[in-house]
């Protein structure tokens, strides 16, 4: 079955490098680092549909990928395992699987990798979220506004278009992966990435630079410098970029896999170390009792329940504001009392080169009309 998955619904790795997407980039260094990101994702997709079992393909991914790379394998993993989930009827539950088992430690990432199915194949959007863990089910369509900015950047940013399947958060939450993607689309230039955010409708941008801020903490490939001109072109949206780079901070540390990259952009853009920027999330969310704090979520639910069953898990919190988007709400709080414009430029390189230092050393709402 492995071949024939393959064969059917294989990615050639060639499909995510600059030339082939018609991406920007001044720098070879940069495209270099982000096409890598690319190939790690292809890798890992195309291991999921060969592997035998959940086991056997986290061996894979740990033995193949490069330590500081295997996130971007994982969320690889996450897109194939969705794609068969729905499309091989017997077999199911790989996703919940492989979550539970070698995915646990990167469950941020394989949610947003679930998510690219719904680029790929007319899935109820309900139908995906509500079989998703209650806090990050949201992730997906981050995956899924990825997907788009990525594959399709002439429609989803030149074009600002969002699926009319979407409807009330979900359209912010796709909003959160286009941002993302501008890290690619525009080979991590700030002015480029600024220019693009500002040419949407006000309500949109800070969703796209939490977006940016992902990526620049997570995918990296640029220095000091360009992190601070990132952070100034940010202006107001800044917090919404700081929370950005927390979830990263945070992705990256429970998986055990924070880089120099991580660390840079934690201190530039937060202040902060990688684990004191990752801390925000926690304290953001120990109300909530739920998501990093202790363990990571009980993927239990992933085959199934009532779409916005249990916990408030669609709206729940305020109204009908999902608990993620008061998550983000709560760090973006934080990183706009505690760390004002003064603080962010005022820390200095040799704070950036010793977080960089000890983050390397401890490595070691609805959607369609219905409340997913």
């Amino acid at each position: 079955m492995g071949a024939v998955s393959r064969r059917v619904l294989g990615i050639a790795p060639e499909e995510t490098s600059f030339a082939r997407r018609g991406f920007r980039c001044d720098s070879d260094a940069v495209r270099e680092r982000l096409e890598e990101v690319g190939r790690c994702f292809v890798h890992g997709y195309l291991r999921a549909l060969e592997a035998d079992g959940a086991e056997a393909l986290g061996a894979r991914l740990e033995a193949e990928v490069a330590h500081d790379d295997r996130g971007f394998a994982y969320e690889g993993a996450g897109m194939a395992l969705a794609l068969l989930d729905f499309l091989v009827p017997w077999g199911r539950g790989r996703l919940r699987r492989f979550l539970a088992g070698p995915g646990r430690t990167h469950v941020y990432i394989v949610h947003v990798g679930a998510g690219w199915a719904l680029a790929r194949l007319p899935i109820p959007v309900h139908r995906l979220l509500g079989g998703l863990d209650p806090m990050f089910r949201w992730l997906a369509l981050d995956g899924y506004g990825f997907h788009q900015g990525f594959f399709h950047w002439p429609r989803a940013v030149r074009g600002q278009q969002v699926p009319r399947r979407l409807a009330g958060y979900a359209r912010r939450a796709f909003d959160q992966g286009v941002g993302r993607s501008l890290w690619f689309v525009e080979g991590a230039d700030p002015g480029r990435i600024a220019a693009d955010v500002r040419a949407f409708p006000a309500a949109r941008r800070p969703d796209l630079w939490s977006g940016v801020g992902l990526a620049c903490g997570y995918a990296g490939g640029v220095d000091r410098g360009t992190l601070a001109t990132l952070r100034l072109a940010a202006g107001e949206a800044r917090p919404a970029l700081a929370q950005g780079v927390a979830f990263a901070a945070k992705a990256r540390l429970w998986a055990g896999n924070p880089t120099a990259d991580t660390a840079l952009a934690c201190a530039v853009v937060c202040g902060m170390t990688v684990e004191e920027t990752a801390a925000v999330t926690d304290r953001s969310l120990a109300e909530e009792g739920t998501g990093w704090t202790a363990a990571p979520p009980n993927p239990a639910r992933l085959d199934g329940g009532p779409a916005g069953a249990g916990n408030g898990t669609g709206t729940g919190g305020d109204g009908d504001v999902p608990r993620f988007e008061i998550w983000r709400r709560r760090i973006q709080q934080h990183f706009s009392t505690s760390h004002p414009s003064s603080s962010f430029s005022s820390f200095s390189s040799a704070s950036s080169a010793s977080s960089a230092s000890s983050a390397v050393s401890s490595s070691s709402s609805a959607a369609e009309g219905a409340t997913p």
